[in-house]
């Protein structure tokens, strides 16, 4: 690829963090730290805007502070920069280097094109063109290492010794953690009322350990809520276990937020200061996005949606009416084409679609019988195909004012003798079955059904393919492209029992993220 270098992919254990100044004693210290961060001569102040319809439908005022409005689209600007302004002339002079595939690689290139420096970013090949491309048009000097964040991280700790540089961490440094706070003095400068909490999402912790650190010094009245998706959740638990917990794999549907490990000094921060936290699922993420378009006309991308599906899960299980929050929509760098399946995965999150398998028996009457039960709800979604003399199944999505419905819907199927199942919150059903098309099969014997995340690049399913055993057979395939850099496939593998070892080794060996979905009633009555 033109203006990029390649590195081999290296094997070496994940460390979890870079290098940096001693953890500081007291939290105070960080209040003069943000004070005096230097991050306005490249970042902007940005707005905090009042979600009004959002804020209506929930009965709670909610704010959105802006950071989606940052010259790269993402806060991350703010904490790498801060850190590099503080670096000593003679650091500068030999430039600095970071690891990333996202906004932070874009807010270390600008900032260096800002302060005049040489800035390397290494980042996996895995990365697509189009962010490789937004680096280098910020002057940022691209190396393209490994197949993922890990790999690039440590051959960018490599290269650090090698030439010289200085690394600029995403988050486990006291000086990026100062540029993000930042954020809460604007925040608290703009709302000088109260404000019963503030929701801010988690990847490695830089973000709300300097929010939290701020807050906590200046208003420590104001509850500190952070937000992680229930595949992403090493913040989490990592303050439940008392220590930091690696992930052995991360959700990518938030790729913001996917860390697998948090910092050293994030973790000890957020221990300390932060109040609670709050899981959110994909729909609800997708949901958030679709909530922050209809107030502002814009778009978040994943990461930059947690704190609002947050703050409707946190209202809607502890009751609340007429408090105040804020979320933090800390990033908006998202690819055009994930957009359908954003708008897709909404109506779910938004408890506005019900999913179910039903089974209707092959007679006369039986199919109107059916739409009766369904009465005037409106139906998104309608897939049948005949399967044996004495019965269908099929599959139905059903338009819903409340999740509730969806319950009651069930129960009325199941009392009017058609046999349902809910599939509102079966990933197999909403990611591939729901496009599908065909039917079961007697051909697919010793058949075991997988859901694979592969890379979103050439060569990826060759890999696969090539991996493999000649005697297993592929019964069964699909792919949807959902605009994002990894693919959800789901496959179909003929593997005789004698060879389960085998197979066990090669998933093992093959290293993508796996969800095997064999047992899944889903597969059993339409695909098996």
């Amino acid at each position: 690829m033109a203006g990029t270098r390649r590195a081999s992919r290296k094997t070496t254990p994940e460390r979890p963090s870079a290098q940096h100044p001693a953890l500081l004693p007291a939290d105070q210290s960080y209040l003069q730290r943000i004070l005096n961060a230097k991050v306005y001569e490249v970042a902007q102040e940005t707005s905090l805007d009042a979600a009004r319809n959002l804020s209506k439908r929930i009965g709670n005022k909610v704010w959105l502070k802006r950071e989606d409005q940052q010259p790269v689209f993402s806060f991350k600007l703010r904490g790498a920069y801060n850190k590099m302004a503080n670096l000593a002339p003679g650091q500068l002079a030999r430039g600095v280097i970071c690891a990333s595939a996202g906004n932070h690689a874009q807010g270390v290139a600008l900032s260096a094109k800002k302060l005049g420096c040489r800035a390397v970013i290494v980042m996996p090949v895995t990365t697509p063109k189009v962010k490789i491309d937004a680096v280098q048009a910020l002057g940022g000097e691209v190396v393209l290492a490994g197949e993922s964040f890990t790999d690039a991280y440590e051959h960018a700790l490599e290269l650090e010794r090698e030439q010289g540089l200085s690394f600029v961490h995403p988050f486990d440094d006291p000086d990026v953690i100062a540029g993000q706070g930042t954020i809460a003095m604007e925040l608290l400068r703009q709302h000088p009322g109260p404000i019963d909490a503030i929701f801010v999402a988690i990847g490695g912790g830089g973000l709300i350990a300097g929010v939290s650190a701020y807050i906590k010094a200046v208003r420590p009245e104001i509850k500190i809520i952070g937000v992680q998706t229930k595949d992403s959740d090493a913040m989490v638990r990592s303050v439940r276990a008392g220590k930091r917990v690696a992930l052995s794999d991360v959700g990518l549907f938030s790729d913001g937020t996917a860390v697998k490990l948090v910092g050293e000094e994030t973790f000890r921060i957020c221990r300390e200061l932060v109040d609670d936290y709050v899981l959110v699922d994909t729909d609800a993420v997708c949901a958030a996005i679709k909530d922050v378009f209809v107030d502002t006309r814009s778009i978040l991308e994943p990461a930059g949606g947690l704190g609002v599906a947050a703050i409707k899960q946190y209202a809607a299980q502890h009751g609340t009416k007429g408090e105040t929050y804020v979320a933090i929509t800390c990033g908006a760098n998202m690819n055009f084409d994930r957009l359908r399946f954003v708008a897709e995965r909404a109506e779910v999150g938004e408890e506005r679609e019900a999913l179910f398998a039903v089974t209707i028996p092959e007679e006369r009457g039986s199919f109107r019988r059916f739409c009766e039960l369904v009465g005037g709800r409106s139906v998104t979604e309608f897939n049948y195909r005949i399967s044996d003399r004495n019965e269908a199944h099929v599959f139905v999505g059903v338009s819903i004012a409340r999740r509730e419905e969806a319950d009651k819907l069930a129960r009325s199927f199941e009392k009017h003798r058609f046999p349902t199942v809910d599939l509102t919150d079966d990933e197999l059903a909403k990611q591939h079955v729901r496009h599908m098309v065909g039917g079961r099969t007697e051909l697919a014997e010793n058949e075991r059904l997988f859901r694979f995340i592969f890379p979103e690049r050439p060569g990826a399913l060759m890999r696969f393919l090539s991996s493999m055993s000649p005697d297993w057979n592929i019964s069964l395939f699909h792919y949807r492209n959902q605009g994002a850099d990894y693919g959800r496939i789901l496959v179909g593998l003929q593997v005789p029992k004698r060879d389960g070892k085998a197979f066990k080794t090669f998933l093992d060996q093959l290293n993508y993220p796996y969800t095997e979905e064999t047992d899944n009633p889903v597969y059993r009555l339409f695909l098996r």
